[in-house]
């Protein structure tokens, strides 16, 4: 379709360089390419053929992808920018809107509701900004760049197997421009890993049903470790002679609580940490500046989601803050 196009506005005098219509026959034929080995997976020819029709190379997607920030944001001025106090105020007003199907969903996964609404509004503010781009076109632009082809074919394919169940039709299977899909923005393997059918609706659909997307986020953290009977973490005060070597989330970093208030480690107010028997990670995102906070598993199993501090820490504040 695109090199139709292309060939009709050369023949009308609309240059296009040998250069560019070379780079679309290398993306049309890498297509093709999918195409065979999504018939070899088992995906029936029908979705294939409406899944790939007309796609073309999104430079803006490489684009994204190889953008990276100029100046990274310190954690003093992320955490506002991230959890300001409009979405505070529509988290708890949401929360209470579909309360009856978080409490349910969250007693049935041990995962507290109010960590499912902020993983909500983190990641698509509440479903509003889910990206509008083609999955199929999107992962398929990225696979064809090269530089991580593997994890994003490997993402095509799962989004086709997500169409050959009908959970979606390809013209609604929408997007950010590395194909993370609906209000919790799985990507197409995590989706397949973890997306559920909250309302027992016989489908599973992450962009339209807010029972699908609570029981699916809360899927993935039950899943990925989550314990109920604690939160994920607390923001400390640590003294200038702390060990930084004792500093992360490595596996064998976990220590006691009363380990680390034996090293100093306070809470923010400067009062002792709780008395609990729990392991926790000290951290300090800001290379050695700013903000200090001890961990818990739960925040692990956040960085399971996306191995961000960043991420994890607005998920947190934001869960704080809902009552």
């Amino acid at each position: 379709m695109q090199k139709r196009l292309i060939s009709a506005l050369v023949a009308l005098g609309i240059g296009f360089s040998s250069a560019a219509m070379a780079a679309d026959d290398g993306f049309n034929k890498y297509v093709e390419g999918l195409k065979a080995e999504a018939k070899e997976k088992g995906i029936s020819e029908p979705i294939i053929n409406s899944a790939f029709d007309g796609i073309t190379f999104i430079e803006r997607a490489v684009k994204a992808d190889k953008n990276q920030p100029e100046r990274k944001l310190t954690l003093d001025e992320y955490i506002p920018r991230a959890v300001p106090d409009w979405k505070v105020k529509q988290a708890n007003d949401l929360y209470q809107k579909h309360k009856t199907v978080l409490d349910r969903i969250g007693t049935q996964y041990g995962v507290q509701p109010r960590f499912i609404v902020a993983l909500w509004g983190v990641e698509s503010n509440f479903g509003r900004l889910m990206g509008n781009y083609n999955v199929i076109e999107a992962l398929s632009t990225l696979a064809y760049e090269g530089r991580r082809e593997s994890f994003f074919r490997t993402q095509v394919m799962a989004a086709l197997e997500i169409l050959d169940a009908k959970h979606i039709s390809p013209e609604n299977m929408k997007g950010s421009w590395a194909g993370a899909m609906g209000q919790p923005q799985f990507m197409p393997t995590s989706f397949l890993s973890y997306a559920v059918d909250g309302n027992n609706d016989g489908k599973v659909d992450i962009w339209q049903t807010e029972a699908d997307v609570f029981a699916s986020a809360a899927n993935y953290l039950k899943q990925a470790g989550w314990n109920d009977d604690y939160t994920w973490g607390r923001q400390v005060s640590i003294p200038n002679s702390i060990n930084r070597d004792a500093l992360g989330t490595d596996k064998e970093k976990g220590r006691s609580l009363s380990d680390w208030q034996e090293q100093g480690v306070r809470r923010l107010n400067g009062q002792a940490l709780p008395q609990v028997d729990i392991d926790a990670w000290l951290i300090q995102p800001d290379d050695g500046k700013g903000r200090a906070y001890l961990v818990y598993g739960n925040y692990q199993s956040l960085l399971k989601w996306n191995r961000s501090h960043y991420f994890a820490l607005a998920v947190s504040h934001l869960a704080d803050q809902i009552r």
